[in-house]
């Protein structure tokens, strides 16, 4: 009959299969390209959570583009934002501003309170607005509510905004409602998000915990889903258009 091993050699035996499996998930891991190595375009979007950022060493690093956080509700605005706006657009990047939606408050109150803050030109993205809660809205009321605020932005900028949510807030309540708007989606993930109803997005959030020359801390990473020259395409146009196309499709 064989013998039961004895109890140091069983607790070796099982430390051994942890670190034996251990290294080969390290290994697995490591053998996996960056998300952003497989796209063309990639970019950033901070916020004040960022604090002060050398956005010269950022821009040197890669990134395309960068949206920021400007404002929230009917009055919040970012302490960082004017500095990034500047400074992002003095390193080359193409900017977008960012307003955070919020259920309870009205649409014009909300756009004020964007306009107020930020100065869009051409070269600029079309505003986004950031949908994350629904709050006490029915579902209804809700895509009632973003589409107001959609549409004092279309009247003032003559585009339609991007909107920004994670995967499944959309496919729970904006699947299908949207799809004459740029769509960002969030999905912190090694695969692409998926839309219940199909459609596609232009811009994936794909890591809140992304590390950048020039930030301190974490950031957000994302991808673009096209070229330089869509990426341009997408943006507000103006009388150097021409121009514009041409940087953007380097």
């Amino acid at each position: 009959m064989p013998q039961k091993a004895s109890p140091p050699i069983k607790r070796l035996t099982f430390l051994l299969l942890v670190a034996g499996l251990a290294a080969h998930l390290t290994g697995c891991l490591q053998d996996r390209p960056a998300v952003a190595d497989r796209y063309e375009v990639f970019g950033v979007d901070v916020s004040h959570y960022q604090g002060t950022i050398n956005w010269e060493q950022l821009a040197a690093s890669g990134p395309a583009f960068a949206f920021m956080k400007a404002t929230e509700g009917a009055s919040f605005r970012d302490e960082h934002f004017d500095r990034n706006w500047q400074h992002a657009a003095a390193a080359g990047l193409r900017r977008g501003a960012y307003h955070f939606f919020r259920p309870e408050v009205s649409a014009k109150q909300q756009a004020s309170n964007f306009f107020a803050t930020v100065d869009l030109g051409p070269g600029d993205f079309p505003p986004v607005i950031d949908v994350e809660d629904r709050g006490r809205l029915s579902a209804a009321d809700l895509i009632r509510k973003v589409r107001d605020l959609s549409d004092i932005f279309e009247l003032r900028y003559g585009r339609r905004p991007i909107l920004y949510t994670g995967q499944n807030f959309y496919n729970r309540y904006l699947a299908g409602r949207f799809d004459d708007h740029p769509l960002w989606l969030a999905r912190y993930d090694f695969d692409e998000p998926v839309t219940v109803c199909g459609r596609d997005y232009h811009f994936w959030q794909y890591t809140d915990r992304g590390r950048m020359p020039g930030v301190k801390g974490r950031v957000d990473r994302n991808v673009f889903f096209g070229s330089y020259l869509d990426l341009a395409l997408l943006c507000l146009p103006g009388a150097n258009g021409g121009e514009e196309l041409a940087r953007g499709a380097k």
